[in-house]
């Protein structure tokens, strides 16, 4: 009855068939699947070019994304001056508004020697409109309504435009003493955007939201400045500058979240690149554009509400240099086919082929067919379990157990057949490769294609082009991050100042803190604010404890660096208090907002050094008062430092060498203000390979497609170990078991695939043994009773 219930449940999973996920063909065919799949993407990634170069591929996407970096340095930079002009207005209208009324032409005074920001300014009284005092420029009062002063948005900065066409930016503070009537002061202001180094070829231009161009800077942009040049050229820049910011309207009224990828982030405004498809003297024109956005994402500012867009453009050679093999792509989705095939007639052959006929072998069995032998493959657990079903074979016919000359031979006996007897025919001893070597086999096959793809083919070497406009930008860019650590500094300084004279010398303590407070609060670049008397007597502070409260002023110099050889640089900045016998408002910067001012995508790794070339910010970690990680960098800070004297342009160089191939910039602070005598360097450096550049992204496509077929063959193989190698050697164990005479362990099966099936046989092969050999037992046990 057992046998017959274990003979319709072998029955029914015959009828049920394979597992749709399990047994040794899903595996196979998905590795078949998937290197054709790689093979397709490797002759399209890497053949794309077998045509010749597009127009889009004459242009490197390096320098697309470059001008866009460009144009957001420049957004960054217009929206922080529009802002802190803003800022600064207000604060000091308000620390007039503290004080003691003063005359209209004392607080212009004040203003101008304080800041040199505004092209014009003027007091006016509100009641009568009375012009009070004005200075720089005239401002044009009548684009001023007085009347709408008290609505909400009555003093928000607006733009005006002049009779002579440029632009103006008038901001509005009040300023209101009691028993005096209200006056408004306004300042004027143009849309130069600020500290941008532009280079000899590059064009920068303000754009409203309607597309027009407020102010513009750099070489050819009107017609007026191309009349020296050639015919057809004449104002092309300008024409071309002017049709970019045309078509900037339209991409600036996109939502900044859809413009990138979820996560990404990056510039928190709507910035990208344009380009031509004409070509002018064989020089494509590229465009940058970016919104103003405020440094918080979404966030706004009195600046970005203007709803400005800063356009760069620049023109490009065309690069119609090869360096690769067009015809690579090609080749290698060809060898992958074919080592591809190889791999997968060794698994079909030696591993699947033989498997799947051993389950019908086990099956024929089962069901009683013993005339015939079983057909034994040749190859490791496969022919240990044919050798086993052969043996089995036998048993049934009626010949003894196997003996496979690793029994204990306790107890062996004369000729009894039983498990671990000496006598029986011994199963013969065959090659022993097993299957885990043939899944070695096929993975070996498939890296001598992977492992080549991503170390030794394709590589970017000594003929890697790299655009000249590429080290031009990171010139550029890096003079522009000075020009902003430099301004940073010197504004700074400036509200130091603005603090000092303000407080003078009647100021109390109390209202000293107060004045310190509020301009801790308007600016976060510092640290610390505090009033320090002659001998060293703190009088009010606002922030942090001051560092070290006592120590003295080094030197004269307006700003300080001190702190040499502890974990953090402390960049400190004295203003003397007019009339209090040598005091001094002392402001200690947040070396995080100096470092913040570094971070800039694109330009890879930033660091701020001194006269002595030691590190004092970065953009990245970094150790204060360290040395640059390479002579190279010192030897380009230290040539550009000497060249400073004769020219305030940066340096910018490409390094070959056995370091790679790497960008490199460097730019001394130059221009005025108190942090000029700090001689400090901005230096940049980052691998060529980080850059879009068609070569590198050539490799980096080949290293994938060598990745990519690494993975498909340790997930196809590995799958192929654990669903058949594993338990296929561990039922040739089991079965060789049987055939030395074990008839007691059962044969469970693991899975419901081909080695399921083949266990499912031999357990009912071993219920048959076990039968059989209880009905030989029978007579003999009858004979010994009578």
């Amino acid at each position: 009855m057992a046998i017959s219930s274990a003979k319709r449940r072998h029955q029914v999973n015959e009828r049920a068939g394979m597992s749709l996920l399990g047994g040794i063909r899903p595996p196979i065919a998905a590795l078949s699947a998937l290197l054709v799949v790689l093979s397709g993407l490797t002759a399209l990634g890497l053949g794309s070019t077998a045509l010749g170069p597009s127009d889009t591929e004459s242009l490197p996407e390096a320098v697309r994304i470059s001008q866009q970096h460009f144009a957001e340095d420049g957004a960054i930079a217009l929206r922080a001056s529009l802002d802190e002009s803003i800022t600064d207005l207000d604060r000091t209208a308000s620390l007039f508004n503290a004080g003691d009324p003063v005359s209209a032409d004392t607080v212009l005074d004040k203003l101008g020697s304080v800041y040199q920001k505004w092209r014009g300014s003027a007091v006016v009284e509100i009641t009568s409109g009375t012009l009070l005092a004005a200075r720089g420029e005239n401002v044009s009062l009548l684009a001023v309504d007085l009347d709408k002063l008290s609505d909400e948005d009555g003093l928000a900065p607006r733009l005006i435009r002049l009779e002579n066409g440029e632009t103006r930016l008038l901001n509005f503070a009040l300023l209101s003493w009691e028993g005096r009537p209200q006056q408004l002061l306004i300042t004027s202001n143009s849309l130069k955007v600020p500290g941008v180094s532009l280079g000899k070829f590059r064009a920068i231009a303000v754009v409203d939201a309607g597309g027009t161009v407020l102010s513009s800077d750099g070489p050819q942009t009107s017609e007026e400045d191309d009349s020296d040049l050639p015919d057809g050229e004449a104002g092309q820049t300008g024409k071309q500058l002017r049709a970019f910011a045309e078509r900037s309207a339209g991409m600036a009224e996109q939502n900044p979240l859809t413009t990138r990828e979820p996560g990404s982030g990056g510039y928190p405004g709507v910035s990208g690149s344009m380009t031509d498809s004409g070509l002018l003297a064989g020089e494509h024109p590229v465009a940058g554009y970016a919104t103003l956005a405020s440094p918080e994402a979404g966030g706004s500012t009195d600046a970005t509400g203007l709803g400005l867009t800063v356009v760069t453009l620049v023109t490009v050679p065309e690069n119609n240099s090869r360096t690769d093999n067009p015809m690579f792509g090609v080749w290698s989705a060809g060898a992958l086919l074919v080592i591809g095939a190889l791999a997968v007639a060794l698994l079909l052959g030696v591993v699947q082929r033989p498997l799947l006929r051993l389950v019908t072998e086990s099956r024929r069995l089962t069901r009683g067919d013993l005339g015939r032998p079983v057909a034994v493959p040749r190859f490791g657990e496969a022919r240990r379990l044919g050798d086993v079903l052969e043996q089995l074979r036998l048993q049934l016919l009626g010949a003894p157990a196997s003996h496979s000359g690793t029994a204990t031979g306790t107890n062996s006996g004369a000729g009894t057949g039983t498990y671990g007897d000496g006598s029986g025919i011994r199963r013969r001893r065959g090659r022993r490769v097993g299957t885990r070597a043939m899944l070695a086999g096929g993975g070996i096959l498939l890296l001598v294609w992977s492992v080549p793809m991503m170390l030794v083919l394709n590589r970017a070497g000594d003929t890697l082009v790299v655009p000249d406009q590429l080290v031009s930008d990171q010139r550029d860019r890096t003079d522009t991050v000075t020009d902003r650590v430099r301004r940073a500094l010197n504004e700074g300084y400036a509200d130091l100042l603005s603090v000092a004279t303000l407080i003078g010398d009647e100021t109390g303590a109390g209202d000293m803190t107060t004045v310190l407070e509020r301009t801790m609060t308007e600016h976060p670049r510092y640290s610390s604010l505090y009033v320090l008397s002659a001998d060293g007597t703190v009088l009010a502070q606002a922030g942090d404890s001051p560092a070290d409260p006592g120590a003295k002023r080094p030197g004269n110099e307006p700003i300080a660096v001190l702190g040499d050889g502890s974990k953090e640089p402390r960049i400190t900045g004295y203003a003397e208090l007019p009339g209090r016998d040598g005091a001094l408002v002392v402001g200690e910067f947040r070396i995080d907002f100096l470092n913040s001012l570094l971070k800039r995508p694109g330009l890879g790794q930033v660091r701020i050094v001194d006269a002595e070339r030691r590190v004092l910010g970065s953009n990245t970690g970094y150790r204060a008062f360290e040395n640059l990680p390479s002579a190279r960098l010192e030897s380009l800070v230290e040539a550009t430092n000497q060249k400073a004297g004769l020219s305030t342009r940066p340096s910018g160089v490409l390094f070959r060498d056995g370091e790679g191939v790497q960008i490199a910039a460097a730019a001394p602070f130059a221009g005025g203000g108190a942090a000029k005598a700090l001689g400090w360097t901005v230096v940049s450096w980052q691998p060529a390979s980080a850059l879009a550049i068609p070569e590198y992204s050539a490799q980096n496509r080949t290293v994938l497609a060598g990745l990519l077929g690494v993975t498909a063959a340790a997930a196809c193989l590995g799958w192929l170990h654990i669903v058949v190698a594993r338990p296929l050697r561990a039922l040739a164990r089991q079965a060789e078991t049987l055939a030395d005479g074990d008839r007691r362990t059962v044969l469970y099966p693991r899975h419901h695939d081909e080695v399921g099936a083949i266990a499912r046989s031999l357990e009912l092969l071993r219920q048959q043994l076990q039968e059989q050999r209880r009905r030989d037992s029978t007579p003999q046990t009858l004979a010994e009773r009578t």
